[in-house]
């Protein structure tokens, strides 16, 4: 008896171990979800804007001009920024403010971008920390509000959206005309 339920908690946690790194490598090597936040990228992007990251594109350096991308602050590494890349290395960029009458341009160093947000009087970016270096890029936003579940003024109504929202992509799945729901599992048909 004791045996039995020392297997099944051990044969958990092995299972817990699994998925936790399968969802570890997932989230940091081929995208995940974000919750934005800050006036910087509005009207683009609003406060709490939920948005789907894609990694892969810093992987194979295929970050382009006008991409909104997530990087990692360059004044404090412990916090993200979501800014619209607007310059590559070797691009001519305006280094001034918009409100400035004598405009200012530099050159991006190699191994760098400028990003700057669309709220250009509301936003801390590449005018004022300079270009930041292509490895501090985590990914590239390919989706945003989809749908938007997340409301922090009300978390009660929150809570349901969010568990309304998963009983219908559940039912959704279970009403797919999938040929035995096989069409996960490697091999089997």
């Amino acid at each position: 008896m004791f045996q039995d339920v020392l297997g099944k908690t051990f044969r958990l946690l092995g299972y817990t171990l699994q998925y936790g790194c399968i969802a570890h490598c997932a989230f940091e090597y081929v995208g995940g979800i974000v919750v934005c936040s800050g006036p910087s990228m509005q009207p683009t992007i609003q406060n709490y804007d939920i948005v789907v990251l894609d990694n892969l594109s810093r992987h194979f350096y295929s970050i382009q001009k006008g991409d909104i991308v997530i990087a990692k602050s360059p004044s404090d590494p412990k916090s993200n920024i979501c800014k619209r890349v607007i310059g590559l290395e070797g691009d001519k960029v305006c280094t001034s403010s918009p409100s400035n009458f004598l405009k200012n341009h530099s050159y991006v160093p190699k191994g760098h971008v400028w990003v700057e947000g669309d709220n250009l009087r509301n936003s801390t970016d590449s005018r004022r920390y300079g270009p930041i270096p292509y490895g501090l890029i985590r990914g590239r936003i390919c989706f945003k509000n989809f749908p938007r579940l997340i409301n922090f003024d009300e978390p009660l109504h929150t809570l349901l959206h969010f568990s309304c929202w998963h009983i219908c992509a559940l039912f959704i799945w279970m009403i797919l005309p999938i040929k035995k729901k096989s069409w996960w599992r490697w091999g089997e048909g």
